[in-house]
Order: C-alpha cells, then sequence, then structure tokens
C-alpha cells in the first residue's frame, strides 16, 4: 500500500504549504504572496521548486536575484523549515482515517511507503511526529528530487516497486491528485483517489475508486484487496 502525502496523509496544502512558502517569501523580502487560489492553480504543477518557477515565469521574477536556481534553492530551504515546524506543532492533523488503515495494514504484514514530490525531510517528519514512531517505522519514504521526472511520470512509483521488490500490479496506491493518479497508473499501480481540498474538480476517471475520505469511503484492507483483484483500469 503506497500513499501520497499531501492531501492524503494531511490536507497541508491549503493550510501548510502555502502559508509556509508566504512566510518564506515574506521573511526574504520577496514580493509574493499566493492567495488561496492561486496556489490552487500552481498546485497543477507537481514539486514545490517547480511551482515556484511557474510562478515566476508566468509574473515575473524578483529583481537583485540574478542566479535563479540559488533563490529557488533558499526560499525552499526556509520553507521547509517552516513547514516542519508547523508540523512538529501540530497544526495539521491526520486526515480521517489514515491512522486507522495504516494500522490495519501493520496488522496484517503488508509492505508500505510514501511517495511524495514534496522535501523527503518534510515528508519524513509528517511521517515520524503525525503517525508516530511505532507506525513510522514501518514506512519507507520516496521524496522530493530522489527522482528525476515527479508525477504524472510513473518515477517515483516504480522507484518505490523496485527498491521494496514489489511487483506493481500488487499495488495500491492512495492518491488525491490527477497527477498522482496519473503516476500510479502510468506504473501500472492501482489507485484509490481520496479527494482533497484543492482536488475536487480534477479528472478522476482513470481511478480504480474514487471516495471523500478514507473514513466514509470506508476504505479498508477488504477493499484493497478488492481493487487488486479487480481487472486494471487502462
Amino acid at each position: 500500500m503506497i500513499f501520497d502525502c499531501d492531501g492524503v496523509l494531511v490536507d497541508t496544502e491549503r493550510d501548510g504549504h502555502r502559508v509556509s512558502f508566504n512566510e518564506a517569501f515574506a521573511e526574504l523580502g520577496i514580493d509574493c504572496h499566493w492567495t488561496v487560489e492561486r496556489y490552487g492553480e500552481l498546485l497543477l504543477t507537481a514539486g514545490g521548486k517547480e511551482r515556484m518557477r511557474r510562478h515566476f515565469d508566468e509574473t515575473g521574477w524578483p529583481d537583485g536575484h540574478p542566479d535563479r536556481d540559488e533563490l529557488i534553492a533558499r526560499i525552499h530551504k526556509l520553507k521547509t523549515e517552516i513547514f516542519m515546524r508547523l508540523i512538529r506543532e501540530g497544526s495539521l492533523p491526520l486526515r480521517p482515517g489514515i491512522a486507522r488503515i495504516v494500522d490495519e495494514a501493520i496488522a496484517s504484514g503488508i509492505v508500505l511507503a510514501v511517495c511524495s514530490t514534496s522535501n523527503e525531510k518534510a515528508v519524513q517528519a509528517v511521517v515520524d511526529v503525525m503517525l508516530g514512531a511505532g507506525r513510522s517505522e514501518k514506512i519507507t519514504v520516496f521524496a522530493g528530487d530522489v527522482v528525476a521526472a515527479k508525477k504524472p511520470a510513473p518515477d517515483i512509483y516504480s522507484l518505490a516497486a523496485g527498491t521494496l521488490g514489489l511487483t506493481p500490479e500488487n499495488c495500491v496506491v492512495i492518491e488525491d491528485s490527477n497527477n498522482g493518479l496519473r503516476a500510479a497508473k502510468a506504473a501500472h499501480m492501482r489507485c484509490i483517489v481520496t479527494i482533497s481540498s484543492y482536488t475536487g474538480g480534477e479528472d478522476f476517471s482513470l481511478a480504480d475508486r474514487i471516495v471523500n475520505d478514507i473514513d466514509l469511503g470506508k476504505v479498508d484492507i477488504a477493499l484493497c484487496r478488492e481493487v487488486i483483484a479487480a481487472p486494471v483500469s487502462a
């Protein structure tokens, strides 16, 4: 069972990553503030560094920063520190049902992983702090720049399968976005979509199952096995 992080484990995008980016912009004196609506547009691009590049390409790069790569790296480093502080403070609770299904998977001996385009330290902090040490030690994290091509490319899911010795056809991915769904399907994995605050209007026609959230959708190990046993959707 493979989870995305942002929007799946924790609904972090609007009140976590967006807030952290804005605090980083302000602290570094960069005239940029992402509204809820603008960040929703930027989420169509996977990866925080990539979102900044897209935004500045579209609106103009900050003056006084000739090295764009260095600027992006500096903002992203500070943003990650701010985001991790929010996680440590417990400001962003787990989405309903996540702790339950992780416990069920551990009890059933199912291999667990988290695959995310977000910074590896931030994702590991979510897993360690929000899920707790007892669960975290059973979960392998693949995140950030560990692969060159980010979602919707299948690379991060293929890496997880190869590293953990898994057969893609026997993996269930839990995602919340069209980019993540397409990545999972391109990796020849089944995918259950749990809709998050930003993704309700996206196209999930490729999904093997769609639920509003893990609890309301009654997502459990039995359902995951049912999805695995069903014919693969294209």
